[in-house]
């Protein structure tokens, strides 16, 4: 194919903040995981796809195959739809306790 241009499982995004290699980063309608630190307005590798333990809202009980969504504005990962954009599902159950604050997702590379 003349127009193939890559596997598309990683791709080159400006980051809106900075970030560390493994947190979060939503640019637009697409999520992906840092795969390095860059400081805002900086491009960094970002993994589409793949399972990956990521920040929770620590006070939230998660259950395999729940829904996760992403709050851009606390940077972390919640079961609450509103005001969020769904990154893929839960892989774990994770309790609700104050210090469970990672849960590992299964981003789902759509928009």
């Amino acid at each position: 194919m003349k127009n193939y241009v890559q596997p598309g499982n990683t791709i080159t995004l400006i980051a809106p903040y900075a970030v560390a290699s493994g947190d979060g980063l939503l640019v637009g309608s697409i999520f992906g995981i840092a795969a390095g630190d860059a400081a805002i307005a900086e491009p960094v590798e970002a993994a589409l796809v793949g399972v990956f333990d990521i920040t929770k809202v620590g006070s939230q009980a998660w259950t395999v195959g729940a829904k996760v969504y992403w709050d851009d504005t606390n940077k972390r990962c919640t079961t609450v739809a509103t005001d969020n954009t769904l990154i893929g599902v839960a892989v774990e159950a994770v309790a609700s306790g104050a210090g469970d604050t990672i849960g590992r997702v299964r981003l789902n590379a759509t928009f």
